[in-house]
C-alpha cells in the first residue's frame, strides 16, 4: 500500500471509529466468559528482549537478521494493522523503550488509530516499564526508576487507559520477593512469570498451587500480590506457534486432502485439558506469541482466528471449551470474580534451575565489570536529577541529556543486560549507551554546579577510571586542584575520599580554609603494570571529608616543610621473625598470618573472632552466561601471600600479592568499623581449556548451622538455609554448590548467639554458606563453553587482546548479634550504594566558599532515606522518603516536609503510588483471599491505600504536611512548583 493510499486507509476507520459507542478500557473492556465451561483465555504477544543477541536499534530496526530475526518496527505495524481488522482480536505490549521508539516516529492519524485500541482494551500495556527487568541483580532503586520513566510515558500518552494493572515478568531467571513488593505498591494486581525451579514447579503442578498470594514483605503488614506460573513456557502452545518464524501445521480448513481441523481441534483441546487439571478455577491462560513474534501478523491472527472459531464451534454438540482473544489483566479479573481462595508464598524463587544440573546461578556474577559499571550509572542518575532540581535547570537540552540517562539505565535494568547473559558486542553496546548517556548527564551536573557555587566557569570534570586509580585531571599534577564532592543521601556524611596524585607533598584545606588532615598512599603494583594505565600518577592522596549536600576541597601543592600530614610507613612482615603482624586503628585490629600471608582474625564492635580468608576457583567444562556448573570440589589457592603493610594515621593497607592474576589490597581508615578488601582478578587464565568461577570465602568459627541471609534487591533481607528450600525437595545431586548460591545485590551474612559476620558489596554477586560460619562470594568468571541457554558464545571475556581484570570491593563487618546492631550495616549500605560524587576544577585562585543556599534534609529522622528528588515535569517534583530499616531495626516514625516543601518552592503536593504516575487516592487493587484464613469471599474485594494520602497546598497548615513511615515503607509524592 502506498503512503497516501494507507493515509486514506486509516482515515476511513478513524471515521467509522467515531460512530461506535464510547470506548472502554481495563478490565470493563474484558471479554465475556462461560460459567459452565473451561474458558481458554488467548493472550497474543512478542517478547522482545531490549538488547540480548542483537543490540537494541539492531533488534528494532531489523539489522542483522543473520544472527537473530527481529524487527520490533515491523511487528508493532504489523499488529496494529491486524487488529484493525477485528473487533475481538487482542495484543499485549510489554517493554516501553521500543513502543516508545516507534511511536514517536508515528503519524499522527496513526496515534490515533493506536490510541483508540488502547481505548478499547484491545492494545493493551502489560508490565509497561522500560524494560522487562532482571529480578536477582537489580538494585530496587533503578527498578522504581525505570518503571516510573516506562509508566510515565504511558501516562502522558493514553492515560489512564494506558496504565498496566499486571505484571509480566516471563523471562527472567528467577523471581525476587522485593519485585512483587514494587509491584504491589505501583498498584498492580497480579503478575504472571514463566520460569521456576523445575522441582518446585513438578510439585506445584502436582498440589494445585501454580497461582498464589505473595506476601511480599515481613515488615509491612498487607503487602501481597497475586502471582501466577505459566503451564508451558512463555512462547506459543508447543505444536501451534503460527508465527512465520516457525514450522508448526497452519489450521488447514478448505475443501482439500490436507484439510486439519479436526486434528488441530482434538489436539489443542488436549492440551487445554493437561492444563485446566493444575489451576484451581476454570480459566486457563494460554499464550501465544515468542521471541520477536508477529512480524507478519497476518499469519498468526488468521490462524488464531480458525482456532477460535471451530473449538467454540463444538460447544454446539456438548464441547465444554470456550476459547477468546484476551489479556493476562482480563485473566486475572476472571480469577478474581471466582471468589476462589488462593495458597501462600513467603519466600522467593531464586535459585532457577530447568534441571538437576543447570542453576541458573552464574548469571549473578556474570560481567563484572559491566555490573559495576550499572552501579556508576545509576549514582551519576541520582546526582544528576538531584543537582538539575537543586539548580533549577530546566533548559531543552538539560533535559534530553537526563532523559536519555533515565531511558539508558531503564535498559540496563533489561534481564538480559545487568545480567550479562548477552553476546559480546550487544555488551560493547550497553557500555558506549552507559558512557555517553553518563557524560551528558554529567555535563548537566557541571552546569547545575556552576549555579550552586561561586565558581561559574569551574571545569567540574567527572573521572571514570577512579576504580584503577587514574584521572585525567590529576594527571599532570594536583596542584591547586578543586575537589567539590557531592552527597546524594539526605543526612551528612563523613567518608574518606581518594585521588589520584603524583607522590609529591600537598596540603588540603575546607571551605573555611582549615587544613584536613591527608597522607599520600602508594597504588598497588599490579595496578600500576596495567597495559592500558597510564602511570602519570602512581599514589592517592587520601583524606577525611564531611558533606551536607555540597562541599569543596582545595588541594595544594607544597614543599616538605609545610607538610603536616604524618608519612606512610611501610613494612614487609616477612623481614621479621614474627609469626603474625597487627595492623590496627582505634576500632579495628587485623591480625596476618606471616607465613602464609592471610587474614587471620578481626577485632571491632567490641567483638572477636578468628576470620581467614582464601582465593580459590570451580573448575567447569560446561558453565555458561547462565549457569554454574562445577566440575569438582574447589581448588583453593594454597600458596603463601606475598604482602607489605602501609601505616599512616588515616589509614592502613595490607597489599596481598596471591599470584599473577589475583591481588587485592586489605584496608581499614581511621574511625570506620568495617574493614574494606579491594581485589583485582585476571587475566583468568584458559591454558588448561577449562573454564573458571572465581570465589573468595571468608571462614569463622561462628556456629551459623546452615542458615544465612542475602539481600532482595538491596532491601529486605531473606532467610537461607544450605540444602534446603522453602516448598519443595531441590535435586542438588548433581550441582551441590551452585545449587547454593543466591543473588547477593548489596549484603550477605551469617551469625549465631553472640557473633555476626556481614560481607557487603560494591555490585550485585552470587553469594553462599556453604559451611558453617563461611561465607564465599563468586567475584569473576570466565567460561569457554558454548552455552545451551540461547546466547550462542561462550562468556570469555577479553580487553585488550587479553582476558578481563576486573576490580572490585568487598566490605567486611564483625559485629554483636544483638537487636538491632544491624541498623549499621543498614547506613553502610546507602553510603556504599551512593557514596560522594567527585568533580574536579582548577581553583584559578578563587576563595573558595560554601555553595548557595540549598534545602536542608539532615532534619529528617536519621532512619529516611531520600531515595528520588528529580524533576517530574516541568513544574513538578518527584520526590521519595524511604525508612529504610526493617521491623527488627526499627519503628515507626513521623516527620514534618513542610519546611523542604517551601524550601523547592512548592505551590501543591500530592501523594501517589511508587511510580509517581498514578494519584495513591485513586489506587484500587484487587483483594485475594488466602486458604489459609478457612473461608472463601462472598463477593469480590479490592484493597485501598493503608493511610490517608498527603495532599495540601501552600496556603495550608503545616499540620497536614506530617509524614508517617513504617518499617521499610517509601512515601512518593509530586510537589507542584511554581
Amino acid at each position: 500500500m502506498t503512503y497516501l493510499g494507507r493515509i486514506l486507509f486509516l482515515s476511513i476507520l478513524l471515521v467509522l471509529f467515531a460512530k461506535q459507542s464510547e470506548a472502554v478500557c481495563g478490565y470493563e473492556s474484558c471479554p465475556e466468559t462461560k460459567a459452565n465451561m473451561v474458558n481458554i483465555h488467548l493472550v497474543p504477544h512478542s517478547h522482545n528482549d531490549v538488547g540480548w543477541l542483537k543490540t537494541v536499534d539492531q533488534s528494532y530496526y531489523g539489522y542483522k537478521n543473520k544472527i537473530h530475526h527481529a524487527g520490533v518496527q515491523y511487528i508493532l505495524d504489523s499488529v496494529v494493522s491486524q487488529l484493525l481488522q477485528d473487533p475481538k482480536r487482542r495484543f499485549i505490549q510489554v517493554e516501553t523503550a521500543f513502543f516508545a521508539k516507534w511511536w514517536n516516529v508515528q503519524s499522527e492519524s496513526m496515534k490515533k488509530v493506536v490510541t483508540k485500541l488502547v481505548n478499547e482494551g484491545r492494545f493493551e500495556f502489560t508490565g509497561g516499564a522500560w524494560s522487562m527487568n532482571d529480578e536477582a541483580n537489580v538494585n530496587y532503586q533503578g527498578v522504581i526508576d525505570q518503571f516510573t520513566v516506562g509508566l510515565k510515558f504511558l501516562n502522558e500518552t493514553f492515560g489512564s487507559c494506558g496504565r498496566p494493572r499486571v505484571g509480566w515478568q516471563i523471562d527472567t531467571f528467577g523471581h525476587s520477593r522485593e519485585q512483587a513488593a514494587i509491584f504491589a505498591h505501583m498498584g498492580y494486581d497480579g503478575q504472571f512469570f514463566s520460569r521456576m525451579d523445575h522441582n518446585d514447579k513438578d510439585t506445584r503442578m502436582n498440589d494445585l498451587t501454580m497461582e498464589m498470594i505473595w506476601d511480599a514483605s515481613e515488615s509491612m503488614s498487607g503487602v501481597s500480590l497475586f502471582s501466577g506460573m505459566l503451564y508451558n513456557f512463555y512462547s506459543d502452545t508447543p505444536g501451534f506457534c503460527f508465527d512465520i518464524l516457525c514450522t508448526d501445521q497452519p489450521i488447514i480448513d478448505g475443501d482439500s486432502e490436507e484439510n486439519n481441523v479436526k486434528q488441530r481441534v482434538d489436539d489443542f483441546i488436549s492440551y487445554a485439558k493437561n492444563v485446566s487439571e493444575v489451576y484451581i478455577t476454570n480459566h486457563i491462560m494460554v499464550p501465544m506469541g515468542g521471541d520477536f513474534q508477529y512480524e507478519d501478523a497476518k499469519v498468526n491472527y488468521k490462524n488464531m482466528d480458525k482456532l477460535i472459531k471451530y473449538i467454540n464451534e463444538r460447544q454446539a454438540s456438548g464441547s465444554k471449551y470456550n476459547i477468546f482473544y484476551s489479556t493476562p489483566s482480563c485473566y486475572l479479573n476472571s480469577l478474581h470474580q471466582s471468589l476462589e481462595s488462593w495458597p501462600n508464598k513467603t519466600q522467593d524463587f531464586f535459585p532457577y534451575a530447568h534441571e538437576k544440573n543447570s542453576f541458573w546461578t552464574g548469571f549473578f556474577t556474570s560481567r563484572p565489570t559491566q555490573k559495576r559499571f550499572e552501579r556508576d550509572g545509576n549514582h551519576m542518575l541520582q546526582v544528576a536529577k538531584q543537582l538539575s532540581v537543586l539548580a533549577n535547570l530546566t533548559s531543552e537540552e538539560h533535559k534530553i541529556d537526563l532523559d536519555y540517562l533515565r531511558q539508558v539505565m531503564g535498559v540496563m535494568q533489561h534481564h538480559d543486560a545487568i545480567t550479562g547473559t548477552e553476546k559480546q558486542a550487544v555488551s560493547d553496546d550497553y557500555d558506549r549507551m552507559m558512557y555517553e548517556a553518563i557524560v551528558g548527564a554529567s555535563n548537566n551536573a557541571r552546569d547545575a554546579l556552576r549555579l550552586l557555587t561561586n565558581m561559574p566557569y569551574g571545569e567540574f570534570e567527572s573521572c571514570l577510571r577512579l576504580n584503577i586509580s587514574e584521572c585525567a585531571f590529576t594527571k599532570d599534577g594536583a596542584d591547586n586542584v578543586l575537589v567539590t564532592l557531592y552527597n546524594p543521601l539526605a543526612h551528612s556524611s563523613t567518608q574518606y575520599v581518594r585521588i589520584p596524585v603524583k607522590e609529591e607533598n600537598y596540603q588540603v584545606t575546607d571551605e573555611k580554609g582549615r587544613t584536613v588532615p591527608s597522607e599520600v598512599v602508594p597504588v598497588p603494583w599490579q595496578v600500576l603494570a596495567l597495559e592500558y594505565r597510564s602511570n602519570d600518577t602512581q599514589h592517592e592522596l587520601v583524606f577525611k571529608a564531611t558533606v551536607n549536600k555540597v562541599s569543596s576541597y582545595s588541594i595544594k601543592k607544597v614543599e616538605s616543610s609545610e607538610v603536616k600530614h604524618s608519612s606512610i610507613k611501610k613494612i614487609n612482615p616477612r623481614e621479621d621473625n614474627n609469626s603474625e603482624t597487627v595492623v590496627e586503628n582505634s576500632v579495628v585490629k587485623l591480625v596476618m598470618d606471616n607465613h602464609t600471608g592471610r587474614l587471620k582474625s578481626v577485632e571491632m564492635n567490641g567483638v572477636s573472632e578468628k576470620i581467614v580468608q582464601n582465593f580459590g576457583v570451580y573448575k567447569s567444562h560446561t558453565s555458561c552466561a547462565y549457569t554454574f556448573r562445577q566440575d569438582g570440589d574447589i581448588e583453593l589457592f594454597e600458596n603463601d601471600f606475598e604482602f607489605t603493610v602501609y601505616e599512616g594515621s588515616l589509614v592502613k593497607e595490607v597489599h596481598q600479592h596471591v599470584n599473577d592474576w589475583i591481588s587485592q589490597v586489605i584496608r581499614i581508615y581511621e574511625g570506620v568499623s568495617r574493614v574494606e578488601l579491594e581485589w583485582m582478578v585476571g587475566p583468568i587464565p584458559i591454558d588448561d581449556k577449562l573454564g573458571s568461577e572465581f570465589v573468595t570465602n571468608f571462614k569463622s568459627e561462628i556456629s551459623s548451622n546452615g542458615v544465612f541471609y542475602t539481600d532482595s534487591n538491596g532491601r529486605e533481607l531473606m532467610k537461607r538455609v544450605k540444602d534446603k528450600r522453602e516448598d519443595f525437595v531441590s535435586d542438588l545431586s548433581r550441582q551441590p554448590v551452585s545449587g547454593n548460591f543466591y543473588p547477593v545485590t548489596s549484603r550477605i551474612a551469617l551469625q549465631d548467639d553472640t557473633k555476626r559476620l556481614v560481607l557487603l558489596n560494591d555490585r550485585s554477586q552470587g553469594g553462599a554458606s556453604l559451611e558453617d560460619g563461611a561465607l564465599e562470594m563468586l567475584i569473576h568468571r570466565r567460561h569457554l563453553f558454548n552455552d545451551g541457554g540461547g546466547v550462542g558464545e561462550a562468556l570469555n571475556e577479553t580487553q585488550y587482546g587479553k582476558g578481563l581484570i576486573a576490580r572490585g570491593k568487598l566490605y567486611l563487618i564483625l559485629d554483636s548479634a544483638t537487636d538491632g546492631d544491624t541498623v549499621t550495616e543498614r547506613k553502610t549500605e546507602k553510603e556504599l550504594f551512593l557514596p560522594f560524587w567527585k568533580f574536579f576544577s582548577k581553583t584559578g585562585g578563587v576563595e573558595i566558599t560554601p555553595s548557595k543556599s540549598l534545602p536542608d534534609f539532615n532534619d529528617l529522622p536519621q532512619s529516611v532515606h531520600l531515595l528520588t528528588l528529580e524533576f517530574f515535569s516541568e513544574q513538578e517534583i518527584l520526590i521519595r522518603f524511604e525508612h529504610f530499616l526493617d521491623k527488627s531495626e526499627g519503628r515507626v516514625i513521623s516527620f514534618n516536609i513542610r519546611d523542604i516543601f517551601d524550601s523547592l518552592g512548592g505551590l501543591a503536593i500530592r501523594e501517589t503510588t511508587l511510580d509517581g504516575n498514578m494519584p495513591l487516592s485513586d489506587m484500587k487493587r484487587f483483594k485475594f483471599h488466602a486458604q489459609e484464613s478457612g473461608t472463601k469471599p462472598s463477593s469480590v474485594e479490592y484493597s485501598t491505600a493503608q493511610h490517608k494520602p498527603l495532599e495540601a497546598v501552600k496556603s495550608d497548615e503545616a499540620s497536614l504536611f506530617a509524614v508517617t513511615l513504617y518499617p521499610m515503607q517509601i512515601r512518593t509524592f509530586i510537589i507542584k512548583t511554581e
